[in-house]
């Protein structure tokens, strides 16, 4: 397939055709010579135009440097054997130069240009061409210290193209962080409770014969918790859901209760006034350690104990189940572990006769003011 020929790249817009009307000058220059002359200046000033045109289509490429020193050297042919006035078509290479992303290219590429025009001009004064060299500086000045701006305004459009890829690639990762997120929440708010409607099912199955009795009271207990199921989606959609330590350890309760699992913790503990933040990523966690006892501890007993000190908040829950660590890797460890270091707390966990979960988090201390 055959690409559709571009005299310049669309994204320049209509910018590089307005700057072909400098070309006028030296083309009226031209039409007032005759013979051979006159070709040779036509051409030139055809080859000007291709440069003209291979600059724009060979930026950050190799062949830039060929045609810019192609196209400076047509103008220094057209000012010393045409018209000196020719000259002023230096501001075309001039803004390519600043074009140049590496310092070292552009100061290399300015030298040689501010040299070819330095030289033209001498070679004028000499041949008599130039009657007021004075009219003419004004205007070097400004075509040598052109690219330095064009540079400049070159290097302040690509940061901002950088900073436009980068906000896109924030947004990828804020979006790629809230689908863990998520995740990471429907794990840990569905999955115990979901947890609890199987055993709850279990448990209906079993004394569906022996205890017909007890069928209606447990169907209601799992419509109860199927409601809590769903009012726990809603809340996580909308993102309102603030979590505990004393309803979480009331839920842990429960569940522990329905897998037929002892649930003993101290009593008339008085839990500290701990932020909202580091109560809801606690009650993340603990909920994320009863949910790994039941699916795999095989205990009879959960003991819930609270370490409360000037510097920390520990809970410690222990089971004492098969005691094999390797069976709470996977997404809860490392959900636990994530949340947790959210708040600069930490997590470890101890097997032997039975698991340890232990969850530490820092306390904040209010220094109290003493009114003189």
């Amino acid at each position: 397939m055959m690409r559709h020929f571009q005299f310049f790249p669309k994204k320049y817009g209509f910018f590089p055709y307005v700057f072909l009307c400098y070309l006028l000058m030296p083309l009226i220059h031209v039409l007032n010579e005759t013979g051979f002359k006159a070709v040779i200046g036509y051409s030139l000033l055809l080859l000007f135009l291709l440069t003209y045109r291979q600059l724009y289509h060979t930026i950050a490429k190799k062949s830039f440097s060929y045609w810019l020193t192609l196209q400076v050297g047509i103008i220094m042919i057209l000012s010393i054997g045409y018209n000196p006035y020719n000259l002023f078509m230096g501001f075309f290479p001039s803004n390519f130069i600043g074009w140049y992303s590496n310092k070292k290219q552009f100061n290399r590429a300015l030298t040689s240009f501010a040299s070819a025009v330095i030289l033209t001009v001498m070679i004028l004064s000499y041949l008599g061409t130039v009657s007021d060299l004075f009219f003419f500086l004004p205007f070097l000045v400004v075509m040598i210290g052109a690219p330095f701006g064009i540079r400049s305004m070159s290097e302040k459009v690509e940061l901002e193209q950088q900073l436009d890829q980068a906000n896109e690639q924030i947004k990828d990762f804020i979006k790629r962080e809230e689908r863990v997120r998520i995740a990471r929440d429907l794990h840990d708010t569905l999955g115990h409770t979901l947890s609890l409607i199987t055993l709850q099912s279990q448990l209906v199955q079993r004394i569906a014969e022996k205890q017909p009795e007890r069928v209606t009271a447990e169907a209601k207990e799992i419509e109860m918790t199927a409601r809590s199921a769903l009012q726990q989606v809603r809340e996580l959609v909308s993102d309102m859901r603030t979590i505990t330590i004393a309803e979480e350890l009331w839920d842990m309760e429960q569940i522990l209760k329905a897998a037929g699992i002892q649930f003993h913790m101290e009593e008339e503990t008085e839990l500290p006034s701990l932020p909202p933040l580091q109560q809801n990523i606690l009650g993340m966690c603990l909920r994320e350690a009863v949910t790994n006892i039941v699916k795999h501890s095989k205990a009879e007993n959960c003991f819930v104990t609270f370490g409360n000190t000037r510097a920390d908040f520990t809970i410690s829950v222990r089971d004492d189940g098969v005691g094999v660590c390797n069976n709470y890797e996977g997404n809860g460890l490392s959900g636990m572990r994530e949340r947790l270091a959210l708040i600069e707390g930490k997590l470890s966990i101890e097997s032997g006769l039975g698991t340890t979960v232990a969850m530490a988090v820092p306390v904040i201390v209010k220094e109290e003011v003493v009114v003189l």
